[in-house]
């Protein structure tokens, strides 16, 4: 028996020989293969007859227990079978070469059982790769990993084209572990990157060479049919065919391949890659006459999705490529950011003569954004050579007949269609569109899908933006949104409700008037006319006295002037339009003086001396008949003045003179001992005099907002 943590390719194991005696051998050793034949794998029936159904599952269930039994074998036994079983490698490689691509699943019959069958092989033939591209499955279980390398590697267990179809086949759903099986076989035999070399410059010599003849899209005379034209011989109907199934099969592998592999980017990269890039796609469409040869229609439309397939991957892989060789470096800062960053911009200047291409990749990936990342990653990028890519991608969409949308998203998902279907009718027009745009998109798509609805047509169209290249790839691809595939197919064009007519929803203040022409039938053509009114002079226009008769009767109401009226017994001021006297008014206010006591700078009340009433004088009545003889005293002196229409001004300059000869005595006696008349009539007039002098008036003012409660006394 084999040691414990010994690498199975220097295990020694004992077992009987054919004669009965025991005998030592290498772990890995021929005469230690079980005897057992694998079948080749055979794709399921197309036309999916029972016969050939029930073949298919009793086929496919023996390919199934075989590699049941092989994955359950030991690790050194499984190993045994894996390096010289030549059935089971041609097993292995039948199915990596017949098995249904992502494109061929929807011709797969209907029936369940196959469906589940073809599963259940796709399984345990990635199982069986996944065990053969591992080196060590434990501690106790492993092989040393040059000795790996050169197993795999001299045995043809894997090589280039195998390492391509495992990615396109099980790369949807198992791209983690394909990569981390791939990476792996790199790594233990590096020989596989001097193969990649060598098998990248035959894939990008053999594509431009795909040269179609000029193909055609036609309809046959009774409209039955489409069919794909070729004006010179027939063969070239066929190689069209091979030619289409080759592009598609190749342009999905070598992206799947480089999606879960980015290490081979690089590879690509070192060669003439942009020539990949130059697909062989049919360039004219115009109808031909009876002598068309003509390929079915589910055929047809099978070629224009694989072919707009084909043109959707070319743009992806070109993206790839440029993202891991260029702009990868620059987002991680490695060192030489500068070269990379020229090399982008060479490479999207090498892509300017490819005006197809070139559109198609800036609408799934703007190459605006690329540059304005390049633009914050390095300042100092060329603006002139920015600038001038930025003009030639706009050109590139005028050259091929195409409206740059608006609205762009970076989906994968995005279609693109062959440059073919742009010439029918403006393909890749953007909402909004005008009648005629519309007529000629639904027009496009009808020669291509005749059996859809024009009103299927119209909701597809106003889910993606008018875009009818959209249209046309989801629909061939199947991956209409959920709300368009519950539509039914063949729905008509729904019918155009008429709009209402303006006149009849019209809004006017000259509605219903006597030249409403829209509601009338009889207008007074004497009241119209045009410019200056025929007949018609100055003088007459004046002496035109209608209109004061007009206003006379409304003027005659106001000629009667009734001074009293007579109000017989029984009868109201009511009825002759009177109003009858309110005794019931309140006067309760009327003696309140509203606003007599604000002190205004005029104010009555502010310059009006303080009078005691005489009920509260102390004084005798000699007094006060005495100041009552003064009184009359001063109203003689004042009427006396009053005569004079101009004061003496001598008499004036002596009153001046004795008032400022009279001392002021605002000051008098010590507080609480009182104080005389004099000094109590000085310090009033100096109160009073204060508006006249530096404080302006300040208590006037101050006065006049106590009166008013707005100070409080």
């Amino acid at each position: 028996m084999a040691c414990a943590r010994v690498p199975l390719d220097e295990q020694q194991v004992t077992e009987p020989g054919p004669l009965g005696k025991e005998r030592t051998l290498p772990a890995l050793h021929p005469e230690r293969k079980e005897e057992r034949y694998f079948v080749p794998y055979k794709p399921p029936p197309a036309d999916g007859s029972p016969a050939e159904v029930e073949e298919f599952l009793e086929h496919a269930k023996f390919i199934t227990e075989d590699l049941e039994w092989l994955l359950a074998l030991p690790h050194d036994k499984f190993w045994c079978q894996v390096v010289f079983d030549e059935s089971l490698q041609r097993c292995l490689d039948s199915y990596l070469h017949h098995a249904p691509r992502g494109l061929d699943l929807t011709a797969l019959p209907s029936s369940p059982a196959v469906a589940d069958m073809q599963r259940s092989i796709h399984r345990v033939v990635f199982l069986t790769f996944l065990r053969m591209a591992t080196h060590k499955e434990s501690k106790e279980h492993f092989l040393t990993p040059a000795v790996f390398g050169e197993i795999i590697y001299d045995n043809f267990l894997f090589d280039i084209p195998k390492i391509l179809d495992l990615c396109v086949l099980f790369g949807k759903g198992n791209s983690r572990l394909l990569h981390k099986m791939i990476e792996n076989i790199f790594i233990q035999q590096p020989s596989y990157y001097s193969d990649l070399d060598e098998t990248v410059p035959t894939v990008l010599q053999v594509m431009p060479d795909l040269t179609l003849p000029e193909v055609q899209l036609v309809k046959t005379l009774n409209d039955s049919n489409r069919c794909f034209k070729t004006p010179q011989t027939q063969k070239y109907d066929h190689e069209l065919v091979d030619i289409i199934l080759y592009l598609c099969d190749s342009t999905t592998t070598i992206h799947a391949f480089q999606d879960i592999f980015p290490a081979a980017c690089s590879s690509f990269h070192s060669h003439d890659w942009p020539r990949f890039m130059r697909p062989p796609c049919p360039t004219s469409r115009k109808p031909l006459g009876r002598e068309t040869l003509t390929i079915k229609r589910d055929l047809q439309e099978d070629l224009w999705k694989r072919l707009s397939h084909s043109c959707r991957k070319m743009v992806e892989t070109a993206h790839l490529l440029l993202h891991h060789t260029c702009l990868q470096p620059i987002l991680e800062g490695q060192e030489n950011m500068q070269t990379f960053a020229d090399e982008l911009l060479q490479h999207f200047t090498s892509l300017l003569p490819e005006k197809r291409f070139l559109s198609d990749y800036d609408e799934q990936f703007p190459i605006a954004d690329d540059i304005s990342l390049l633009q914050q990653a390095l300042p100092v990028i060329d603006e002139t050579r920015t600038s001038y890519l930025l003009q030639g991608v706009e050109s590139a969409w005028d050259s091929v007949g195409r409206r740059k949308p608006q609205s762009r998203t970076k989906s994968k998902a995005s279609s693109l269609v062959p440059s073919s279907q742009e010439g029918a009718g403006g393909a890749g027009a953007v909402c909004p569109v005008s009648g005629a745009e519309l007529e000629s998109l639904l027009s496009c798509i009808r020669d291509l899908l005749p059996d859809l609805g024009e009103g299927f047509l119209l909701a597809c169209l106003q889910e993606y933006g008018y875009n009818s290249e959209l249209v046309i790839n989801n629909i061939l691809e199947d991956r209409l949104t959920p709300s368009l595939d519950k539509l039914d197919r063949a729905m008509p064009r729904p019918v155009k409700e008429e709009l209402p007519s303006v006149l009849s929803n019209r809004s006017n203040v000259f509605d219903d008037d006597e030249f409403d022409v829209f509601r009338r039938d009889q207008v007074d053509m004497s009241r119209i006319w045009k410019g200056r009114r025929k007949g018609e002079s100055t003088r007459e226009m004046l002496n035109d006295k209608q209109h004061i008769a007009e206003q006379r009767a409304r003027y005659k109401a106001y000629e009667t002037v009734v001074d009293e009226v007579v109000i017989e017994p029984g009868e109201t001021a009511a009825t002759y339009g009177l109003d009858d006297y309110d005794d019931e008014y309140d006067d309760t206010y009327d003696m309140n003086q509203v606003g007599a006591n604000d002190l205004d700078r005029d104010s009555f009340l502010n310059r009006r001396p303080f009078t005691v009433p005489q009920v509260l004088r102390k004084g005798n009545k000699a007094e006060d008949e005495e100041s009552d003889n003064d009184e009359e005293e001063e109203t003689l002196q004042n009427n006396a003045h009053r005569d004079q229409f101009v004061q003496d001004p001598a008499v004036l300059r002596e009153k001046a003179e004795a008032r400022r000869a009279h001392p002021s005595n605002v000051v008098g006696r010590p507080k609480g001992q009182g104080q005389a008349t004099e000094t109590l009539l000085d310090r009033r007039r100096k109160e009073t005099n204060k508006s006249r002098v530096g404080n302006h008036n300040r208590r006037t003012m101050a006065d006049r907002k106590r009166n008013k409660g707005m100070i409080p006394s």
